[in-house]
């Protein structure tokens, strides 16, 4: 078990470094502005993903498998009806973000074609699932992992691991959020929740 969480905290702090406001910099400044524009989002994905693969890969290998609780009927429906939810506002919340630039596909095809202009930043959005949290790519990722029908032991250090995750990356996002929209951000914060869709 250590071994597992020592390495996700290792690519934890690996996922923030390469999202830090330093390295783009060095990026910008290596490769030109151009090149960082078109190329360093779906590079930090494409890094992201591939370098997660291994720790996740490894959890059935170090990790106990014992069973923690399954969902029975008539809960078993329940839970899966509330990862359904998960999945669809997912899926509704990468499409308000216009998913092919949140992964950066948009800018690389935009770089390859030569255009002079980048393609513009995704505009602040309040409305839809961005009403109900600040954060409903991590709240919706959490309804599928934590109402998964059939808890291990495994299972759970992960999802409690990616949901500490997802708490301190909520916090760190915030700060480059409040650095780019200002006070428009700060009103947002005052009226919406971070990550629990809980009454203010």
């Amino acid at each position: 078990m250590l071994i597992f969480i020592l390495l996700f905290l290792g690519w934890g702090v690996f996922h923030s470094v390469t999202a830090a406001l330093g390295l783009k910099g060095w990026f910008r400044k290596r490769f030109g502005e151009a090149a960082y524009a078109g190329w360093y989002r779906l590079l930090y994905n494409l890094i992201s993903v591939i370098s997660f693969l291994p720790v996740y890969l490894l959890i059935p290998v170090v990790m106990s498998q014992d069973v923690l609780w399954a969902w029975q009927r008539p809960y078993l429906f329940f839970a899966v009806g509330m990862q359904l939810i998960g999945l669809i506002g997912l899926a509704y919340a990468l499409w308000v973000t216009d998913f092919w630039h949140f992964i950066g596909v948009r800018q690389a095809v935009w770089y390859l074609r030569g255009a002079k202009q980048p393609p513009p930043e995704p505009h602040f959005t309040i409305t839809g699932p961005y009403a109900l949290v600040r954060h409903p790519l991590y709240l919706f990722s959490l309804l599928i992992l934590w109402f998964n029908p059939v808890m291990t032991m495994g299972s759970f250090v992960f999802y409690v691991l990616a949901t500490a995750y997802f708490w301190i990356g909520s916090i760190y996002e915030e700060h480059k959020l409040l650095a780019h929209f200002g006070a428009a951000y700060k009103t947002y914060q005052q009226s919406v929740p971070r990550l629990l869709p809980l009454p203010r």
